[in-house]
């Protein structure tokens, strides 16, 4: 894919990649992980290469110069690769809020939409991704969750709705109460969201969880509280699994194989 004029209706891509990833029990930066030979940050990478992008920006903090070499030497052009620097791991909405840092006027006349994603989710389609955009392009949506349901949700932020079907917030399963931990559908961390509404949002969320940190979680419950429409579109459970530890890192290499094999 080579890269072309931009339409005016663009994306401003943003894929969290600074976390330690203590728990995959390596000196590798846990982006940096292979599943059948990719980095797990290329794989999310090549899953944007359908989307007109404005940027993709990944966000880097832990061995950022290891992140940022691999990504530059394996990037294609048509991805618009920068990069920005969380320099304390205070959340997700912070890391958010690092990726819109190096918008420039001429890209803020050319992006519409956010999309922020993990660097974390190999298993990502382009068709799901597109399938996002889609349903948030023809909507009226302020944001738009790609969430998935789960036989076993444990462990995964939880999808709260209104009676209207409307995502009303996200809550994370240490900070969910009993009822809310009977949901099945989770969030896969995957959002698009109104380029217009996504910084004051982020202004507005704060540090009252249990882990004292900015949750990008919050953002949905700041938009929908102050009366804008949150949507979303559901994803299979394949594609959505994030990268935590080895046995995950295991699982998403033989899911990979199969599809690789059934081609």
């Amino acid at each position: 894919m080579t890269t072309s004029p931009l339409p005016q209706n663009g994306v401003w891509a943003i894929i969290l990649a600074a976390g330690e990833g203590s728990r995959m029990k390596s000196d590798l930066p846990k982006p940096l992980h292979e599943v059948c030979g990719t980095s797990m940050v290329m794989h999310v990478v090549h899953s944007l290469e359908s989307l007109p992008l404005v940027a993709t920006v990944i966000v880097v903090g832990h061995r950022a110069a290891d992140v940022t070499s691999h990504v530059q030497h394996h990037a294609p052009a048509w991805a618009r690769i920068q990069f920005a620097t969380q320099q304390e791991q205070n959340g997700t909405g912070d890391a958010a809020a690092v990726g819109l840092t190096g918008v420039t006027a001429d890209d803020r006349a050319k992006a519409t939409v956010v999309l922020v994603m993990p660097g974390d989710t190999p298993l990502l389609t382009s068709h799901t991704i597109d399938r996002l955009l889609t349903e948030h392009s023809e909507t009226s949506n302020a944001a738009t969750v790609l969430t998935a349901v789960l036989d076993d949700p444990a462990g995964y932020g939880r999808i709260v709705r209104d009676t209207d079907r409307n995502v009303v917030r996200i809550v994370e399963h240490r900070d969910a109460s009993p009822d809310e931990l009977n949901i099945r559908e989770i969030n896969t961390g995957i959002y698009l969201f109104d380029f217009d509404l996504f910084g004051p949002a982020l202004a507005g969320i704060g540090t009252n969880n249990s882990q004292s940190e900015y949750y990008l979680t919050d953002v949905v419950a700041v938009l929908a509280s102050s009366g804008h429409t949150v949507g979303s579109v559901i994803a299979p459970a394949s594609e959505t699994a994030g990268v935590n530890d080895p046995q995950q890192l295991a699982e998403a290499e033989r899911e990979m194989l199969k599809r690789i094999q059934g081609r």
